[in-house]
């Protein structure tokens, strides 16, 4: 009996600290787990006793790269507890604040995370020493998605004008002018990134993936929407607790999801991508078909094209909101306290982002859950991992470590906001 353990000491373009072992016994593999040994950060214990609200600013600080994600879920879970409901320009400029989010985290885990990967270097600092003019566009991109959420949000992280019902301040429609320049010039920018990405050369993979993403009749679901599940089912956010279903498992501080009792299935940019893309603008289908990408890809290494897609999207339709903004009458409609259980999703760059809150008769929280992206994605990703691993497991320990970084990368997994560090242990009996 042999034992064989490879380590990769630093996975430093995921957000968190996890472990993945690998037990191989006669040439199989008998166990694998993505173990998450990042300390619990108690959010949902926090929120409770709070005033009803304080969740968009507090549950803003869950993560430096999708505040806006958490901010609009939970307004929209309480705003649903207490009947309120936020449309018309309040709504668009929420919207608008989500797309430069998307901008913003798409464009850094482009350019930065993941097509290192396809170009063979360590990072994106060293990339840009052979590929300057590719990592300039991308930061000048993400400097549009920065911009926007500053002039909305009042900062670029952790925005501070979201308020339930809509905005602390509103914005007039001279200070959108010199954001809707940069806009235009990311959305050319963000073309030639669909070209680039679409241009690399991927392994020949594809899973059966089962899907979960927001559906929304008229736009391409990122604010708002219906979950719905690649096999034609849907359901009622407020029915998220009865088919999504968390629960803890060994060696991982992180909780797991199933859905319909069923663990791995896939929520992010693959799977909003194969349930929505005809709702795409006609620009960013453009960009999908000369990128070869049809209807659905199941490929999650070339996921990083269908983010780059999701760019062109965030960029079209944030430029066709500014055109047609008009300031609204007020800055928020009124939201007042009352007993309720509220319900709430939207879509995270990296997937939909599920809260739900309990508030008493005082107006405080007496319960919080939350659910993010990837949580529900561990069990899938682990499931890629298998199916990668186990026809490779005679290549050299470097290459082998490296495929799994990449796999892991596809997803673009939000472990937390702070140490990056996956430890592979990989055991030979």
């Amino acid at each position: 009996m042999t034992h064989k353990t490879l380590r990769v000491g630093a996975l430093s373009r995921v957000e968190g600290e996890g472990a993945l072992l690998v037990d191989v016994r006669d040439g199989r593999i008998a166990d694998l787990r993505l173990s998450i040994y990042e300390p619990p950060r108690f959010f949902e214990a926090l929120l409770r006793g709070r005033a009803f609200d304080e969740p968009p600013d507090i549950t803003a600080r869950i993560c430096g790269i999708c505040p806006v994600a958490y901010q609009m879920s939970a307004c929209q879970a309480i705003e649903s507890a207490l009947g309120v409901a936020v449309t018309g320009p309040l709504r668009d400029l929420r919207l608008l604040l989500y797309y430069g989010e998307w901008i913003e985290s798409h464009t850094l885990h482009i350019f930065l995370l993941h097509a290192p990967d396809f170009l063979g270097y360590d990072s994106g600092m060293a990339m840009a020493a052979d590929h300057r003019e590719h990592v300039e566009r991308g930061l000048a991109v993400k400097k549009a998605g920065n911009e926007l959420v500053a002039t909305l949000g009042g900062r670029a992280i952790h925005p501070v004008n979201v308020r339930l019902g809509g905005f602390h301040r509103v914005p007039r429609r001279q200070e959108l002018a010199p954001v809707a320049e940069r806009l235009r010039r990311a959305r050319e920018d963000a073309l030639a990134t669909v070209a680039w990405v679409a241009g690399f050369d991927f392994p020949d993979v594809e899973h059966d993936y089962r899907f979960l993403a927001l559906r929304h009749p008229s736009e391409y679901a990122i604010l708002s929407g219906r979950p719905a599940v690649s096999d034609g089912s849907s359901f009622p956010v407020e029915d998220w607790p009865e088919h999504v279903v968390e629960e803890q498992v060994p060696g991982s501080t992180a909780l797991r999801a199933r859905l319909d009792g069923t663990p791995g299935y896939l929520t992010g940019a693959l799977a909003r991508y194969a349930l929505n893309s005809r709702r795409l603008s006609p620009l960013a289908r453009e960009a999908a078909r000369d990128a070869c990408l049809g209807e659905v890809c199941r490929n999650p290494f070339r996921s990083i094209i269908v983010r780059a897609v999701e760019v062109v999207h965030a960029c079209d339709e944030a430029l066709r909101i500014i055109d047609g903004y008009t300031e609204p009458d007020v800055p928020a409609v009124p939201v007042e306290p009352a007993a309720g259980v509220g319900h709430g999703a939207s879509e995270a760059p990296r997937g939909t982002l599920y809260h739900r809150y309990r508030i008493g008769a005082d107006g405080l929280i007496t319960e919080a859950a939350i659910v993010p992206p990837t949580s529900q994605n561990q069990a899938r990703i682990e499931m890629d991992l298998r199916d990668l691993i186990e026809p490779r497991l005679g290549l050299a320990r470097a290459e082998l470590a490296a495929l799994c970084e990449r796999a892991i990368r596809n997803h673009d997994p939000c472990i937390s906001c702070s140490t990056h560090f996956l430890d592979l242990r990989l055991d030979v009996r």
